[in-house]
């Protein structure tokens, strides 16, 4: 299999009142092409800065992340940009969305800044259609973003990081401001992506959202304590996963 991230001895440290933070130390793991992989660990163990030092939106103090063969602590801040908006998708949290946009507009928006798609708008709006309509929120296109529910806004989110085709996925707690109806369904979205070959590195607290993941990386004061191989995702298989994933994490301390 083909690796996309590799991070090699990453340290994050911040100086606050002349005081080091040593958030992240010596964090060495790999994430392999198709994986779906959830951090997780206790708050304030590092898993968003984790997540965001690997993805070129947060500098590391040392070490080495190399994204698809290419070094992102050597390159400046226009090439970084421009890997996160060609070859990355990000899902966050809060549902980040412009409020002057349609739904359907905030998702093609990243395809209309980006310079390695090479598209008409016409063949760009109905990857846009197609995305949505792959969702199930095609009948929301043309609403604004407050006219419309939770569960919709994230999967719109998803639609909008799948946009220009990116290499890998990152997510820092996508389901973390839904209920479990929704929270659910926005999973089951991003384990169908992962199964169509899309790879994820996603931050999560929650079980049930790990349970579907191929792999578990356990981090606790910067450090990755343990890892923990699902293997692929079966729908009827859920509830095995979820107890089998329970006893490992209380044996790391969880």
């Amino acid at each position: 299999m083909k690796t996309i991230l590799e991070v090699k001895d990453l340290c994050k440290t911040y100086v606050l009142n002349k005081r080091q933070n040593n958030v992240l130390k010596n964090v060495n793991f790999r994430i392999e092409e198709g994986e779906m992989t959830a951090v997780m660990g206790p708050s304030g163990s590092g898993k968003s800065t984790l997540l965001y030092a690997v993805s070129g939106m947060d500098t590391i103090t040392a070490g080495e992340v190399t994204f698809c063969g290419r070094n992102i602590g050597e390159m400046n801040q226009k090439e970084l940009a421009a890997l996160r908006l060609d070859e990355m998708g990000f899902i966050f949290q809060q549902m980040y969305m412009l409020k002057n946009l349609s739904v359907l507009d905030n998702i093609i928006f990243p395809a209309c800044q980006s310079r390695k798609v090479k598209e008409k708008r016409q063949e760009t709006l109905e990857r846009g259609h197609e995305l949505m309509r792959r969702l199930g929120i095609i009948d929301v296109a043309d609403n604004d973003i407050n006219e419309v529910s939770g569960g919709q806004l994230q999967r719109a989110c998803i639609c909008r990081s799948m946009i220009n085709r990116p290499k890998m996925i990152f997510a820092d707690e996508p389901t973390g401001a839904l209920n479990r109806s929704s929270s659910d369904e926005v999973m089951e979205e991003l384990a169908e992506l992962n199964s169509l070959g899309t790879t994820i590195m996603l931050v999560t607290h929650d079980v049930k959202v790990a349970a579907k993941c191929t792999r578990i990386l356990y981090i606790v004061d910067g450090n990755i304590k343990g890892e923990y191989n699902l293997g692929r995702y079966e729908r009827e298989k859920l509830r095995d996963r979820e107890r089998t994933l329970n006893g490992w994490l209380m044996e790391m301390g969880w």
